[in-house]
């Protein structure tokens, strides 16, 4: 399975910014999470069975106050270094690094760039499943990316649901119909449209996002839970948290300690 990671430049403002209106974190803290994130994401599908795609924006497809520097050169240099033994890749193509590709997402609206992509390998390249990995679900795993894997083999599409009704995980043997499918609930949506194509569908289980307060939350007490138990993980997350002295509130809401 080829899985797609859609990654946005790491900048002020732009990455994780309802987490900057909501909670306590900074724009410099949501992009430092973020970055964290991208990295545990990213090693994560390098340790699966699954071929890397890393799908970026680029200035064309970004606000105007966010054009500008080379988004593709920044992203490759955090891959890189989430990869720490991946040697630098040169940029003669999209194929031109065998274990991770980086292309530049096309289309006016998040969904339309997440159809064209899967569209595109399933149709175009003859990829037999496409999986779109959220860069923001530090806690997923090689035992979930595998298992949907193996999932789309039985069924057409695999949803994997995350906060706030959205998915953190969408994995395809079959094109859909990707029109407004970023609407929330995300995750009905996509059932909905595969259902109304006729299409097989499966599950994967449930994982927060750190893209939202209450998804950060959980992300925490999972992250601590871990640790206690003494299985550790999402080690560039857990970094950062601790860096940032983030923690879980009498009252459930994040606070910094």
């Amino acid at each position: 399975m080829i899985v797609v990671v859609p990654v946005d430049p790491p900048r002020d403002g732009l990455v994780l910014s309802s987490l900057v209106e909501q909670t306590p974190l900074t724009a410099d803290d949501a992009v430092a999470l973020y970055e964290a994130s991208v990295s545990d994401v990213c090693r994560a599908v390098d340790a699966s069975g699954g071929e890397l795609l890393v799908n970026y924006r680029d200035k064309d497809s970004l606000p105007d106050q966010f054009a500008h520097g080379d988004p593709e050169a920044e992203l490759r240099t955090l891959v890189a270094d989430a990869l720490d033994d991946l040697e630098t890749p040169n940029t003669d193509g999209p194929h031109s690094d065998e274990r991770v590709r980086f292309e530049r997402q096309v289309g006016s609206s998040r969904a339309a760039r997440v159809g064209n992509t899967v569209t595109h390998l399933l149709e175009r390249e003859d990829a037999s499943s496409v999986g779109v990995l959220e860069p923001t679900v530090p806690l997923v795993g090689r035992t979930q990316i595998d298992g949907a894997a193996m999932s789309i083999r039985r069924h057409d599409v695999v949803l994997g649901p995350s906060s706030g009704g959205q998915t953190y995980l969408a994995a395809f043997s079959e094109p859909i119909d990707f029109t407004d499918a970023d609407a929330v609930p995300e995750v009905t949506t996509l059932a909905t449209r595969a259902d109304e194509a006729g299409l097989g569908i499966g599950f994967a289980p449930m994982l927060p996002t750190v893209a939202t307060p209450a998804g950060l939350c959980s992300t925490l007490a999972t992250l601590e839970a871990r640790r206690t138990a003494g299985k550790p993980g999402a080690d560039a997350t857990a970094a950062v948290v601790d860096d940032l002295g983030l923690v879980i509130g009498a009252d459930g809401s994040l606070e910094r300690a």
